[in-house]
């Protein structure tokens, strides 16, 4: 890929909360043929999240808040319904994120996760890698009621449902987060239920 780039400059449009870049470059295309490119990225870091189930009672963990770049594209879908998910610190391993981002949103205290997947969430605007794990979850891991850190101002309403129920709101609609409705998937075509 190296050989079909060239001259490639960044251009820090926005530098808040995540970093917005343009970045300006040669491509050489497959006929041979060389153009200049002007894109917009979007690097926010990476992510991870989790499908918590319980496959003895057959209830999955999901979560409920509002997300503004979703009631920018429609106004009717400004609460989301989620896996439990976080963004991976600076030098964080993805596997102590997600322990950390399910006890923080959910309120359970987990030992571990395994890792199934990982992927670009949209690659071309966002730099972000998901990583994306399963975990079992019973009642004695519960450690507090979940909803999120003050400090970040969450407010994370949990849904503790049968997992039925979560995956036909894919088809419904009520779920159009893409990590939720790939570990929705994975746990279906993996009978993890």
């Amino acid at each position: 890929m190296l050989s079909r780039l060239k001259n490639i400059k960044h251009n820090i449009l926005s530098n808040e909360w995540a970093t917005l870049l343009r970045v300006d470059y040669d491509y050489k295309l497959q006929n041979g043929k060389w153009v200049s490119v002007s894109r917009e990225s979007y690097d926010r870091g990476n992510g991870a999240s989790i499908f918590l189930y319980n496959s003895k009672l057959g209830q999955v963990i999901l979560t409920k808040q509002f997300r503004m770049p979703a009631y920018i594209n429609d106004t009717n879908d400004g609460e989301s319904i989620e896996v439990c998910a976080g963004a991976v610190g600076k030098d964080e391993d993805p596997l102590e994120c997600i322990i950390r981002e399910v006890e923080e949103e959910v309120g359970y205290r987990l030992n571990s996760a395994i890792q199934v997947l990982e992927g670009y969430t949209s690659p071309g605007a966002v730099t972000e890698k998901m990583y994306f794990f399963i975990a079992e979850f019973s009642e004695n891991q519960k450690v507090s009621e979940g909803g999120g850190l003050d400090s970040e101002d969450e407010d994370i309403e949990v849904l503790k449902l049968p997992f039925k129920e979560a995956y036909a709101m894919i088809e419904t609609g009520r779920i159009k987060d893409a990590k939720s409705i790939i570990l929705l998937q994975y746990a279906k075509l993996n009978s993890l239920l």
